[in-house]
């Protein structure tokens, strides 16, 4: 089956749906405010990442720009992500609890796969709002400590990633070098992560 090449200069090797291939993290955002009746659309889709035992263990926390709150979720930022992220029409963070009580038990125990899950959570929630004409930028880039101290998380909970989400702008606001990455990275080809059978030699490199 032939696929075709997006207008962002990416070409599947397989015909996956575009959603997939439309994705991407830019830095430069427009001015444009998000409405919180929008922003819940992404919230929707990310409850309905699969989980163990159904845990549901992601807890999102966001504040909009131009709120009392903005500056506080800026600052664990590294100052790199600190420079363009204040631009975004809405920071976030997504936590994800450490434990859950499986079905049939009364005490809690730990959920090897709490971060795993949560990331599932991620995936939807920046896949709607690609589908939603908006950008979501994931970033490991903070001080995690400081996030926990800032935002209030208490213990049991792992701070995983801030995002940054605003409508995808021209990037005129961004410095000269980050202004030439803004594009669409490119990705490693099926072959190189997947295989048949016992785990071969070429994974290891």
């Amino acid at each position: 089956m032939t696929v075709q090449k997006l207008s962002n200069g990416r070409a599947p090797d397989y015909p996956a749906d575009l959603i997939f291939v439309s994705r991407w993290s830019p830095r430069g955002f427009a001015e444009d405010q998000i409405p919180e009746g929008v922003l819940n659309t992404f919230f929707e889709a990310a409850r309905w990442a699969p989980s163990a035992f159904n845990s549901q263990p992601w807890r999102f926390l966001y504040a909009l720009r131009g709120h009392s709150e903005f500056e506080r979720f800026l600052s664990p930022l590294i100052e790199f992500n600190q420079c363009w992220a204040r631009q975004a029409a809405a920071l976030i963070y997504l936590l994800s609890r450490k434990e859950f009580t499986a079905p049939g038990k009364t005490r809690p125990q730990f959920s090897r796969t709490h971060s795993f899950d949560s990331g599932a959570a991620w995936a939807n929630f920046a896949n709607q709002a690609t589908a939603a004409g908006w950008a979501a930028h994931g970033m490991s880039g903070f001080d995690v400590v400081k996030a926990h101290t800032e935002l209030k998380v208490p213990e049991g909970f792992a701070v995983e990633i801030a995002i940054a989400v605003g409508r995808k702008g021209d990037g005129a606001q961004l410095p000269p070098g980050l202004l030439q990455r803004e594009q669409p990275s490119g990705r490693s080809p099926v072959d190189d992560f997947v295989a048949r059978g016992l785990f071969p030699d070429r994974f290891s490199n």
